[in-house]
């Protein structure tokens, strides 16, 4: 949700379990697709976020995988990050913590109040992936969100931060996922080299 990184390495997550990655194949058999409608062009796919009851249970269970380097888990306030969800400024708390592996892996735990994060879990109580993100730079926001908009997509979600600008697409149909946009502000992409090299250092 709120980092990306320029990176070569496009390549997403392999569906290891069904109760971790259960719509990771059909993400991975729709993307192609998805790309050459030119709906995104020259983005580049950036992150996993997996939405879970217990938030330390899916770190150890990501462990056991061999995916390290999850910071310390951290409260997050919609509020703080002027996060709306269907056109209105939401008032909810989630934990959260990702690592880099090839691509950013988030994880979020619901804690209260409403967004699409807690909407999905009760949806799906058991959790999974919740979205995807696709990165451009900032400049390029707005066209993409824009083809988006036009392609029928409906905005759940809008996040305005001073690393990036964040749009949240219902994109189920399509993925079985919600789509991230996200547009990285130079500041952004100093960060998240930051970022990489911390989740490096910690799974060293």
């Amino acid at each position: 949700m709120f980092y990306a990184k320029r990176s070569q390495n496009t390549t997403p997550i392999d569906a290891y379990t069904p109760a971790v990655y259960g719509n990771a194949t059909l993400l991975l058999l729709t993307l192609n697709q998805f790309i050459m409608n030119d709906i995104i062009i020259a983005g580049e796919f950036a992150q996993t976020c997996w939405v879970v009851p217990d938030i330390h249970a899916t770190i150890n269970a990501f462990a056991a995988l061999g995916i390290v380097g999850f910071p310390k888990v951290e409260t997050v306030r919609a509020q703080d990050l002027h996060m709306t969800y269907r056109g209105k400024v939401v008032d909810a708390e989630m934990l959260t913590t990702q690592t880099y592996s090839g691509t950013f892996i988030e994880l979020v735990q619901p804690v209260s109040g409403q967004s699409m994060f807690h909407d999905f879990l009760t949806k799906h109580p058991e959790g999974g992936i919740q979205h995807t993100a696709f990165r451009f730079p900032v400049h390029e926001f707005e066209k993409i969100t824009s083809n988006m908009r036009d392609r029928g997509y409906e905005l759940l979600s809008e996040v305005d931060h001073p690393i990036a600008r964040m749009a949240f697409f219902d994109t189920y149909k399509t993925f079985g996922t919600v789509t991230e946009i996200m547009g990285i502000t130079p500041e952004g992409w100093r960060a998240i080299e930051q970022m990489e090299r911390k989740s490096k250092s910690l799974q060293e």
